[in-house]
């Protein structure tokens, strides 16, 4: 990796998932091995997926809230990854589109309901899909794909449950997250483009154009379409293929496979050759 005056170093930093400890050990590293004018200017892309799994979301959250105000000349981008988006639509901070109902995001997966067991308890009528999904108790109690128990729900989110106080698929989580997390939740983008990215290719150091997603841009899907639709986070959608979907994003779209794209095996970055050096990091 090398650096320019030139040309900002780029980060991305992928799913934490409630390990505040690996966080802030990967943080320490970076600081360490970095010259540090070049850490303090960098531009640092966090992925999505702070929440779950792990058992301090909320010191997680508390730790990237921090970061502006602690690194004021560092840029920071906050990607919403699946288990994000489901968090935000269960405490209430998912914004509904054009007066819509999130309500109407059940039916199409309401042959699921019973067997994930969806949040039925205080607030559930006004509840997206994707929160009833992470708040509620699922039936099947082992994860097969996984080779682990479940944590309470299809998205393990007893552990966020509990990180904040109180008991999985408990109504008062959404009294118990403090007001500035939920306005992180519902500040993340969905999709962020940066312009003359550097990456090393077999080819040397080419000039790119990095589009950051969560999870990736779909197959057979109009590019632009999906840019856009990301861009404007649209709720009324049910399930958002780009934040969660994995056979259907794993490789890149055929249309845009001769723009010599590249991509890294890492939630849903594609580069674009079009400058700063880039770093990707997974937790």
């Amino acid at each position: 990796m090398s650096s320019s005056s030139k040309h900002k170093l780029t980060i991305c930093i992928g799913d934490i998932h409630g390990y505040i400890t690996k966080l802030q050990n990967l943080w320490t590293n970076l600081e360490t091995l970095i010259p540090r004018p070049d850490f303090q200017t960098a531009l640092i892309i966090f992925l999505g997926d702070y929440c779950d799994r792990g058992p301090n979301t909320r010191d997680v959250l508390d730790f990237l809230i921090s970061l502006p105000s602690n690194y004021p000349e560092q840029t920071h981008v906050f990607l919403a990854g699946n288990h994000d988006f489901a968090f935000a639509g269960f405490v209430g901070a998912l914004d509904s589109v054009h007066g819509m109902e999130m309500s109407e995001t059940w039916d199409e997966f309401s042959m699921n309901e019973e067997r994930e067991g969806w949040y039925k308890d205080v607030g559930y009528e006004k509840m997206h899909l994707q929160g009833r999904r992470w708040g509620g108790k699922i039936k099947v109690k082992f994860n097969t794909a996984k080779g682990m128990d479940y944590k309470g729900s299809i998205y393990d989110a007893a552990t966020t449950f509990e990180s904040y106080g109180v008991p999985h698929g408990s109504p008062d989580l959404m009294e118990a997250v403090p007001d500035e997390h939920k306005k992180f939740l519902a500040d993340l983008v969905w999709i962020h483009e940066e312009d003359n990215v550097l990456i090393e290719t077999d080819n040397g150091l080419q000039s790119c154009k990095l589009i950051a997603v969560h999870g990736g841009l779909e197959r057979g899907k109009n590019v632009e379409e999906q840019i856009k639709y990301l861009k404007a986070k649209d709720t009324r959608i049910p399930k958002v293929e780009p934040l969660s979907g994995r056979k259907s994003v794993w490789d890149i779209p055929e249309v845009i496979s001769h723009l010599n794209f590249h991509i890294f095996s890492i939630c849903g970055i594609f580069i674009r050759p079009l400058q700063s050096p880039l770093l990707t990091l997974l937790l």
